[in-house]
C-alpha cells in the first residue's frame, strides 16, 4: 500500500511533469507549426524553446486544477452532471479556461454553450447532441490527469472516474482517451516498466476501438523499430495522420504521439517530452499527457532541471477564482492527496485539512526539490534551490539562498510574489485574471539561518512587502544581522496599503563587510495567516486582460471611469475579488445604479453560480443565495433611484446573513449553502452601475 508521503510525491511529480510538457511543446503548437516547420527550424528539441518572464494559462493545466472541483463543491461521488456544473461554475465566458474557438468547432465551447442551454452533461458531449467530430476532439484526455492522481493504483476507478468527468464534452473515442490517461497515471503509481503502464491504460477500454488500434500500431512498430521514433512518426503520419480525421484536433493520430513518446521515451521525463513535441501535431496537449504520465512514474530527478528550474513549482491557472488562478505545485498536490485518502476512506493529516481551504498559504518546503516558486533579484549574485541540509520539527526541508560574493553595499530581495500583474508575462495564453493571496493585516512568519562561509560579519537582512501599483518597498521589520547559531523566527503584519495591493513579500538583504561575502541563509516554514482587509480605491486601479486589477469577471463590460468602476451589460455581469476562502465578512460598496433592475454586492462568491449577494432588485431590497439557480432568502420593497450613491453592506457570519443600505439594517436571512467564497459586485440582468470605494473586512 502507498502512503501518503509516496502518494503526495508522486502527485508532485506528476503535475511538474505535466507542466514541463505543456511549457516544452507550447511554443509550436498546431496549425502553422507543421513536424517538419519544428524539425527544419529546431532539429532536436533538448531545451525550452522560448523562455518566458512567466508563463502564462494553458487550457492543458486549467482542467487539471478546476474540474477536480467537483468533488470539493458536489462530495466524493461527484456525477458527470456535477462535473458539468462545474464547468459553467469556474469558466468565465470566452474568457480564459478554454479554447474557445466557436460552437460546433471548438469541442469545449460546444459543451459549455449545451450546458448554459440547460442541457445537462453527460447529453452535454454526447455524440447523439454533437455529433461525432465535435466529440472525439482531443479535449477527452487533456484535462483529466487529477483523476488519475486522485485515485493512485487503482487504474479502473481512474478510468470511470475520468469517462464521467470527461462526457462533459467529449464521447466516443473521446473518452477512450480519458480512461487510457488517467488509468495510466493511476498504474503509474506502482508500475515497474512503461509497458506495464500502457497495457494497464489499454485495458480499460476496448481493443476494437480505434484507440486501442492506433495504441497496437506504435507498439507494434517500436517493436520492429526501437530506436527510431522518427520512422515511427512517419507511420502515423500514412496511417493514422489528420487528414484521416475530421475536426480541427482529433483524438486518434494524437493519441498516436502519445504511446509513441511513451514507448521511446521508455519512462524518462525530459526525453518523453521532446518526442511527443517533436512530433508536432498538438504539441502542448501531447507533452503534457506524456508528462504527466511519465513524472508519475519516474519522480523527479536531477536529469529533469533544465526544464523544472523555469517552473519553479508555479503555474497559472485563468478561471474566475483568482487567488486559485496562482498555483503552488506542491500546495496543489496536497489538495489532491486530501482528495485521494478520502476516497481511500483514510483520514489526512490534519495540517493538510487545514491547508484544504487555507485563508492564506503554508510552504513547507517537504516536497523533493520544492521552491515552491520563491525568486530573486538580482539573478547573478542571488539564487535560491530546494534543500533537506537543514530542517525545523515541522519540515523535512528548507529554501537555500546562495549569496555569491557580496561586495560592501551590495544586496538584493530574496520574495514570493501573491499577486501577478499583465506585466508580468510575455504572452497572451488564456488570460489569466487574479486576486492578490495577501492581504494588508494579516500575519506573515518565517524562518531564518544564516550559513557564513566568507565575509566579516555585516550581512543584515530586514522582511519587507512590495506594492503591486507603485512598485514601492516597505520595511516591515528592523535590519539585522540573521542568527548563525540556529533557526530564528521572524513576524509582522502586512501593514495598511491606503488601497494598494501587495505583489511581494521577502527578506532584503544588504552587505556592509570590507571582505566579499559569500554563504548562504536558509528559510523554511514560510506562512500567511489571519484575518485581513481589502479596500479598493478604484482611482489606483487599472485596466489589464479585459478586466480591472484585483478583479476577476464574467460577461458584462467593466471599465474605470472619473475614478469610479463602471459595470455595463446586456444579460447578466460579475466582478469578484479577495480571497477563495474568506469567511466570515463584511463587504461594503459605494454602489450607484445608472440603469436596469439588479444592482447587489456578494460574498462567499464560489463561482460564476454559487454565491449569496445583497443589495437591489426588481423594485425591491434581497438577500439571494444563487447555486446554479436564485432562491430569494429575504426580501422588502424598496425603490432605488438612478444616479443616486448608495452604502450598500453585505454581512456574512455563519449561516446569518444581513443587508444594510446606508448604514440601516434593512433585511437577515439565514442560510447554510455556502461557508466560504469571494466577495464581489454583480448585475442579474440588462444595465448599468458605478462603483467607489469597495471595502472587505473579515470579521
Amino acid at each position: 500500500m502507498l502512503n501518503t508521503t509516496e502518494i503526495f510525491e508522486r502527485i508532485y511529480s506528476g503535475f511538474i511533469g505535466k507542466a514541463i510538457g505543456v511549457r516544452l511543446g507550447a511554443p509550436v503548437e498546431p496549425t502553422i507549426w507543421s513536424y517538419d516547420r519544428i524539425r527544419g527550424t529546431y532539429g532536436e528539441v533538448t531545451e525550452y524553446l522560448r523562455d518566458f518572464k512567466n508563463f502564462a494559462a494553458d487550457d492543458d493545466t486549467n482542467g487539471p486544477v478546476y474540474f477536480i472541483r467537483a468533488l470539493r463543491d458536489y462530495g466524493l461521488g461527484a456525477t458527470a452532471e456535477d462535473v458539468g456544473k462545474t464547468w459553467l461554475n469556474y469558466a468565465a465566458e470566452e474568457h480564459g479556461m478554454y479554447w474557445w474557438g466557436g460552437f460546433g468547432n471548438s469541442t469545449e465551447h460546444t459543451a459549455y454553450q449545451n450546458l448554459r442551454a440547460g442541457i445537462p452533461a453527460p447529453q452535454s458531449g454526447s455524440i447523439a447532441q454533437n455529433g461525432t467530430t465535435v466529440a472525439e476532439q482531443i479535449g477527452g484526455q487533456i484535462f483529466i490527469d487529477s483523476w488519475g492522481w486522485i485515485h493512485p493504483g487503482e487504474p479502473q476507478k481512474a478510468a470511470d472516474a475520468s469517462a464521467r468527468a470527461a462526457s462533459v464534452a467529449h464521447d466516443g473515442e473521446g473518452l477512450n482517451g480519458a480512461r487510457f490517461c488517467a488509468a495510466a497515471i493511476a498504474q503509474a503509481f506502482v508500475a515497474k516498466s512503461i509497458e506495464e503502464i500502457i497495457e494497464t491504460g489499454l485495458s480499460t477500454i476496448p481493443a476494437s476501438s480505434l484507440y486501442a488500434r492506433v495504441a497496437r500500431a506504435v507498439l507494434a512498430f517500436h517493436k520492429d523499430n526501437p530506436g527510431d521514433w522518427r520512422a515511427c512518426r512517419d507511420m502515423l503520419t500514412a496511417e493514422w495522420g489528420y487528414d484521416r480525421y475530421p475536426g480541427v484536433c482529433h483524438i486518434i493520430p494524437n493519441a498516436g504521439v502519445v504511446f509513441m513518446a511513451l514507448i521511446y521515451g521508455q519512462g524518462d521525463l525530459p526525453r518523453t517530452a521532446e518526442i511527443a513535441t517533436m512530433a508536432g501535431w498538438d504539441t502542448d496537449c501531447n507533452a503534457g499527457n506524456a508528462g504527466a504520465i511519465v513524472g508519475t512514474f519516474q519522480q523527479v530527478q536531477p536529469g529533469w532541471d533544465k526544464y523544472r528550474k523555469p517552473i519553479n513549482d508555479f503555474v497559472v491557472a485563468s478561471g474566475v477564482t483568482g487567488t486559485i488562478n496562482v498555483v503552488d505545485i506542491p500546495s496543489f498536490a496536497r489538495e489532491l492527496t486530501v482528495l485521494a485518502l478520502r476516497l481511500q476512506g483514510k483520514e489526512p493529516p490534519a495540517l493538510w485539512v487545514e491547508d484544504f481551504e487555507r485563508r492564506g498559504v503554508r510552504f513547507d518546503f517537504d516536497a523533493p526539490g520544492a521552491t515552491h516558486a520563491f525568486r530573486t533579484e538580482p539573478f547573478n549574485q542571488i539564487a535560491v534551490k530546494a534543500s533537506n541540509e537543514r530542517q525545523t520539527d515541522d519540515a523535512r526541508g528548507s529554501l537555500e539562498i546562495l549569496l555569491d560574493r557580496l561586495e560592501r553595499g551590495q544586496g538584493g530581495r530574496i520574495f514570493w510574489k501573491p499577486f501577478y500583474r499583465r506585466a508580468d508575462f510575455d504572452d497572451e495564453r488564456y488570460r489569466p485574471m487574479f486576486t492578490p493571496l495577501a492581504d494588508d493585516g494579516q500575519t506573515v512568519r518565517f524562518k531564518l539561518w544564516l550559513d557564513p562561509w566568507n565575509g566579516d560579519g555585516h550581512l543584515r537582512v530586514a522582511p519587507y512587502i512590495r506594492r503591486a501599483m507603485t512598485g514601492a518597498i516597505e520595511e516591515t521589520g528592523a535590519w539585522h544581522v540573521p542568527s548563525s547559531e540556529g533557526w530564528q523566527d521572524y513576524e509582522f503584519t502586512i501593514p495598511d496599503g491606503k488601497g494598494e495591493a501587495i505583489d511581494e513579500i521577502g527578506i532584503l538583504v544588504e552587505y556592509f563587510g570590507r571582505l566579499k561575502f559569500l554563504g548562504r541563509l536558509f528559510l523554511s516554514e514560510f506562512s500567511v495567516s489571519g484575518k485581513g482587509r481589502t479596500v479598493i480605491d478604484p482611482a489606483k486601479e487599472v485596466l489589464e486582460w479585459g478586466g480591472i486589477t484585483r478583479f476577476t469577471w464574467n460577461r458584462g463590460h467593466w471599465s474605470l471611469q472619473q475614478g469610479r468602476i463602471h459595470a455595463h451589460t446586456a444579460s447578466d455581469a460579475d466582478a469578484w475579488t479577495g480571497n477563495a476562502y474568506l469567511r466570515d465578512v463584511r463587504v461594503n460598496a459605494d454602489l450607484r445604479p445608472l440603469s436596469g433592475a439588479s444592482h447587489l454586492v456578494v460574498a462567499r462568491a464560489q463561482g460564476t453560480s454559487r454565491f449569496y449577494a445583497g443589495g437591489f432588485q426588481n423594485g425591491e431590497a434581497v438577500i439571494l443565495a444563487e447555486n446554479h439557480g436564485t432562491t430569494i432568502l429575504a426580501r422588502a420593497p424598496f425603490k432605488a433611484e438612478y444616479g443616486r450613491d448608495y452604502q450598500v453592506n453585505l454581512t456574512v457570519t455563519g449561516d446569518r446573513l444581513a443587508l444594510s443600505i446606508d448604514g440601516s439594517l434593512v433585511l437577515e436571512a439565514e442560510d447554510q449553502a455556502f461557508g466560504y467564497g469571494m466577495a464581489g459586485l454583480r448585475m442579474a440582468s440588462a444595465g448599468r452601475m458605478s462603483i467607489g470605494r469597495l471595502e472587505i473586512v473579515e470579521l
